[in-house]
């Protein structure tokens, strides 16, 4: 009986995380070629927290495969835009504006290439920095008021390397590797950020 009753209190506790009021979005581009693409570092770390929580990303909606978790007690809509990245926004402000959910309570995990592979950052705010996807963001939620989780994806191997060639070709394994050593530690820092202690997780976790 222990375990119906325990059933019953996960149920109740499901229910009262109440309606989706906080967004997780990891950017990248949908289709084959893209797979495994620097440019691609969001989608893969959040279908990580969405394994780990449980959850699938297997709707489509909001121009995006979406699904839902509980995390801090918080129903959190998971979302990979399939607008390709420079039309990011078009997904991310549909969606906010439907739940009317404010700028500060979006999340977006997105490749950085200023960062050598497993460095990651944690930012409040902030410019686009040249990344178009933030960019697109930024015109449609008409803010930079969001916090971002920078993956750093590694540098271009020189400056007159095509930045396109370079965020859209594929990880060396070992760069991979380094990024996904850093997975646990990115679903640590957004349990913080939806509890809404963001300070902690930029302290604990941007190294």
């Amino acid at each position: 009986m222990a375990n119906i009753f325990d059933l019953f209190k996960k149920i109740e506790q499901k229910s009262d995380t109440g309606p989706v009021s906080f967004i997780i979005a990891g950017l990248g581009n949908i289709g084959k070629k893209y797979e495994r693409t620097r440019h691609n570092a969001g989608f893969l770390a959040i279908d990580y927290i969405a394994e780990k929580l449980g959850a699938r990303i297997d709707r489509v909606k909001f121009n995006s495969t979406v699904g839902e978790a509980d995390i801090e007690g918080v129903r959190v809509l998971l979302m990979k835009p399939s607008t390709l990245m420079n039309n990011s926004g078009v997904a991310i402000g549909e969606a906010a504006s439907f739940y009317k959910i404010p700028a500060e309570r979006v999340l977006i995990l997105h490749d950085e290439i200023s960062f050598d592979p497993g460095v990651i950052r944690i930012r409040r705010k902030g410019s686009a920095g040249g990344h178009n996807g933030l960019k697109s963001i930024i015109s449609h939620l008409s803010s930079e008021e969001f916090p971002r989780i920078k993956i750093g994806v590694g540098k271009k191997p020189t400056p007159e390397y095509d930045l396109v060639d370079f965020v859209l070709g594929k990880f060396p394994q070992g760069d991979l590797e380094c990024i996904e050593n850093r997975y646990e530690d990115i679903l640590g820092a957004v349990r913080l950020i939806v509890r809404g202690d963001i300070d902690s997780a930029m302290n604990k976790y941007s190294k």
